[in-house]
């Protein structure tokens, strides 16, 4: 029998209120056995663009990355968020190793190729993106891995990922060797049905229902990415996949995907 995984997410309105990003890493904490935690970087970096006189350009949920806004990320992301997060858990008795994908050549990305939009210096993952076994004996080691949104091309290059992307990456990568239990986190109940009324969180979707829901409109902006990724995990091994408000992580009020 594999060991049990889980794999938390945290972004959003969270990473931007610090009492409850404070009450969010207590919880995590509080997670039995082996965990490992990824983040976004929420509002921050987009406000610390806009104050350099930069504007935030996102399409579908994913920032447009140029040079300039590569190093605002890196520095908010890698830096500030990450390093917050880990004194954190450490303050919770948490012994956690914050990392980029360049730490340990932990992630190794591509940067995405042009298309109908140049997303500039962002990175796209696939199957060898992850190296699972260094993961692998940092959890063996007692570490809790932090993963940030930022990688590199193994030739220098820092790139860009969508922290959703990670996480569901991290999680298809040590399905090979644990059960994983992958979670999403962020400042609303689940997926919601209207998005002006908070209980009307839908419990179960299915692929079937994501496309119906997306033509709706009752899907888009950043859950996009969220679901898109959540789905690829499961069809990869992935064991469970739940989005749910990360104050409440755990509790019965949530959305759970599956396959059928």
């Amino acid at each position: 029998m594999k060991p049990r995984l889980k794999i938390v997410k945290i972004g959003g309105g969270i990473i931007d209120h610090e009492p409850a990003l404070r009450e969010f890493l207590r919880l995590f904490a509080e997670i039995a056995g082996l965990k490992i935690l990824v983040h976004g970087g929420g509002k921050g970096a987009s406000e610390m663009l806009a104050a350099l006189g930069q504007v935030p350009h996102l399409v579908n949920g994913r920032r447009i990355t140029d040079a300039a806004t590569l190093e605002v990320v890196t520095m908010f992301y890698a830096g500030k968020i990450n390093k917050q997060v880990v004194a954190g858990l450490q303050k919770a008795g948490v012994n956690a190793l914050g990392l980029s994908g360049a730490d340990a050549n932990v992630i190794q990305a591509l940067k995405r190729p042009v298309q109908e939009v140049d997303y500039g210096f962002v990175g796209d993952l696939n199957e060898s993106s992850v190296n699972a076994d260094i993961i692998h004996q940092f959890l063996q080691l007692g570490l809790t891995p932090v993963f940030c949104p930022i990688n590199h091309d193994g030739r220098g290059q820092l790139l860009n990922t969508n922290a959703d992307t990670v996480a569901a990456s991290v999680a298809k990568a040590l399905s090979r060797q644990y059960a994983v239990e992958l979670h999403f986190c962020f400042e609303k109940k689940g997926v919601l049905a209207d998005v002006n009324n908070d209980e009307s969180v839908i419990k179960k979707i299915t692929p079937a229902e994501y496309i119906e829901l997306k033509q709706r409109g009752v899907i888009a902006n950043g859950m996009l990415p969220k679901l898109e990724n959540a789905f690829e995990a499961l069809r990869y091994g992935v064991e469970k996949v739940i989005i749910e408000h990360a104050l409440h992580i755990g509790e019965a009020l949530k959305t759970e995907l599956c396959l059928s």
